[in-house]
């Protein structure tokens, strides 16, 4: 039987972790320090003759056999505490009355706590209809966490795909972390076979480099998020965590591998380059729709963000929707400027790559 004492005590826990996870990327700069996303090393080609109208563009997106507005994803972000509550309340609102798909944050607490999971279900409150993705991190695979306990993720939101998000780097400077990923593949592998929806899987901001991919592929997931450097350092997060927690050696990891990871546009042009056909999720940095247009251009199929509309979404309801309208038009006016009408057409317009990112990619 359950000690109750002790599934409080864990509750209470976690409750402080995910505070934590949203409070230090709000109020402390924990954004990449000496490596950035590589998108400003992609150039797209300008079109003075698009042949089109402003008005006539289509962004609307075809990913895993749903239809959505654009080709944006309301990134897994947060979840287990009252803020995240208000937080996955906003965002669910904007997935269902803009179309677009959202994931939530790491869904373990709700499995600790009834308290808890309200911070996830809200999202299906709020979006009846909405294309939802439920979360669980490799690691809580690796270290036994049940095939039926992944279903009640799932249920928890009436998930439409699951998220299996891959930290080994968070994992390693988190003060609570769990390194411990041995047979997460062959977990997957079991999951995809068994659990009902698409599976997906996605990094947290250190990068999915080709030999992960193929490996990803081979036990059947249905699309990746690259997820690469650029953006929020979750080692960077964990490393002011450990400092508050004076854990000495954590900090210093934290420290060390700040700027850690394979860049958002190198993985993206590498992953694609090894699976032609696998569904590929841009992420990590995106801050603005001319660089979702570029991550489209050189092989993604979606873009997703997290840290932009966590910004918007503490502010405000109507601070949310600005900004998603905002990365829209901004989406819309580089395709009017490239002469890319719709999504077919993007992902064929023409890019030059330059600097370090070329350099690079002819290493592969």
């Amino acid at each position: 039987m359950t000690d109750p004492v002790k599934l409080e005590d864990e509750a209470h826990d976690i409750m402080k972790r995910k505070q934590e996870g949203i409070d230090i990327p709000l109020n402390r700069n924990v954004q990449a320090k000496t490596t950035s996303t590589f998108l400003e090393y992609v150039k797209l080609v300008h079109n003075a003759i698009p042949e089109l109208n402003l008005s006539d563009i289509d962004t609307t997106s075809i990913f895993l056999g749903r239809r959505f507005s654009a080709p944006l994803i309301i990134d897994s972000m947060t979840g287990g505490t009252a803020k995240a509550l208000l937080i996955n309340g906003r965002l669910a609102e904007l997935a269902e009355s803009y179309s677009l798909p959202m994931g939530v944050g790491s869904q373990r607490a709700g499995l600790v706590s009834e308290k808890l999971a309200d911070s996830y279900t809200i999202a299906r409150k709020k979006a009846p209809n909405a294309f939802l993705i439920a979360n669980i991190g490799g690691a809580q695979l690796s270290s036994g966490l049940s095939i039926d306990k992944v279903k009640k993720l799932i249920e928890m939101i009436n998930a439409d795909a699951l998220v299996v998000h891959l930290n080994p780097l968070q994992e390693l400077v988190q003060p609570e972390g769990e390194p411990r990923y041995s047979g997460v593949l062959k977990c997957i592998a079991d999951l995809v076979k068994v659990i009902g929806v698409p599976v997906m899987a996605k990094e947290v901001g250190a990068g999915i480099s080709r030999e992960a991919a193929l490996k990803l592929n081979e036990v059947g997931v249905s699309a990746i998020n690259v997820a690469g450097a650029g953006g929020t350092s979750w080692a960077g997060v964990e490393k002011v965590r450990a400092e508050s927690a004076s854990e000495r050696l954590k900090t210093r990891l934290g420290e060390l591998f700040w700027d850690w990871g394979i860049p958002t546009a190198l993985s993206i042009i590498v992953v694609r380059r090894a699976l032609m056909k696998l569904p590929l999720i841009a992420s990590g940095g995106i801050r603005n729709g001319l660089e979702i247009a570029k991550c489209i251009a050189i092989g993604a199929d979606m873009c997703a963000m997290a840290y932009p509309f966590l910004v918007n979404a503490v502010q405000s309801k109507e601070c949310l929707y600005q900004f998603a309208d905002t990365v829209i038009a901004e989406l819309k006016s580089t395709m009017f400027l490239v002469g890319a009408g719709d999504m077919k057409t993007l992902k064929s317009t023409k890019y030059i790559l330059t600097g370090e990112l070329r350099s690079e990619v002819n290493e592969y």
